[in-house]
């Protein structure tokens, strides 16, 4: 009978928003951050549209590597975008709510987005190990077809996978107290706020979480030992150079996306501070989309001529 009451006073009380708290601070400095955000999230809207729109125009770009290339851009935009607006609007808002329901899209797009990004880093790991290491059949494997198929299970599986664990999370109680020290709604932040004992699910969330994230660097990390056995095979200094001027800029990527998301999803955390979380997290989030476009395009001189002569239309 306590427990049955206990019950319905919780589905009473539950909370119907939250506050992200996000950087607290004085207004001179918020404002400061709202400019620096915005400033960050202009780029990468830009950066990656120039790299869509280069693929899209440039016929010679018509291959494999770069249409995953223009994928990965389109769902970056998606990514900052489905946290940045939100983000911006509580560096001027006084009171920095977020409804329930706005809450959990958040949350269920921020981590389907960052899982479709993990499948299609492994893609394009296997697109560059297909290229090196099988340069004969590379053409008759890697087909538009088979580029196509892959790009759409990367999606299919990012946003089927954590539909399930997030609903069940959603169904939790919260109680309140209903604030969020972060500037968006992660896993942490938001099973603290729930009033039920640790749930099963919570671990099925952690687990579901590092099993993606170690499974898909393993296999990045065995395609790129495979090219690296290849290419020091190759006698030649500029097959070399070849070589890693195609692999380099995706392993900059790599190292920047995983080495973020390792720290906030496989290793223990509860040492860290709050902050600390928060920077962690504003790295792979918000800063890393806005330098893939840079390491791209700077590492490749077909982006660059592309983007030049068919984007900003110079001859």
């Amino acid at each position: 009978l306590h427990s049955l009451e206990t019950m319905n006073n919780s589905r009473i009380s539950t909370v119907t928003q939250f506050v992200l708290l996000g950087f607290p601070g004085p207004w001179k400095m918020q404002v400061i951050l709202f400019l620096m955000i915005l400033l960050v999230y202009i780029l990468t809207l830009t950066g990656n549209m120039a790299i869509i729109c280069a693929v899209r125009w440039d016929h010679r770009l018509h291959t494999p590597m770069y249409m995953l290339l223009a994928n990965f851009s389109f769902l970056e935009i998606w990514y900052v975008t489905c946290t940045v607006p939100n983000m911006l609007v509580n560096f001027l808002s006084k009171t920095k709510t977020i409804s329930f329901s706005g809450c959990f899209t958040q949350f269920y797009f921020f981590f389907s987005l960052g899982t479709t990004e993990c499948f299609f880093l492994c893609v394009m790991a296997c697109d560059r190990y297909l290229a090196i290491c099988r340069p004969l059949h590379y053409p008759s494997i890697m087909t538009g077809q088979l580029c196509a198929t892959l790009v759409s299970l990367c999606w299919l599986i990012g946003f089927l996978g954590y539909s399930i664990p997030i609903f069940f999370i959603s169904q939790l109680p919260f109680c309140g107290p209903n604030i969020i020290d972060h500037f968006l709604c992660d896993v942490d932040p938001l099973m603290a706020l729930s009033c039920a004992p640790k749930p099963i699910i919570q671990y099925v969330f952690y687990s579901m979480s590092s099993l993606i994230i170690i499974l898909t660097i393993m296999y990045i990390l065995g395609s790129y030992t495979l090219v690296l056995r290849a290419v020091l095979q190759v006698p030649s200094s500029s097959g070399w150079q070849k070589a890693f001027s195609t692999c380099g800029s995706h392993l900059v990527v790599v190292s920047l996306f995983y080495g973020t998301i390792m720290v906030m999803y496989v290793s223990p955390t509860s040492g860290n501070s709050v902050a600390m979380h928060k920077i962690i997290t504003l790295i792979y989030s918000v800063v890393t989309p806005v330098l893939n476009p840079f390491i791209y395009s700077l590492r490749n001189r077909d982006m660059q001529f592309a983007a030049l002569k068919k984007v900003l239309k110079i001859k």
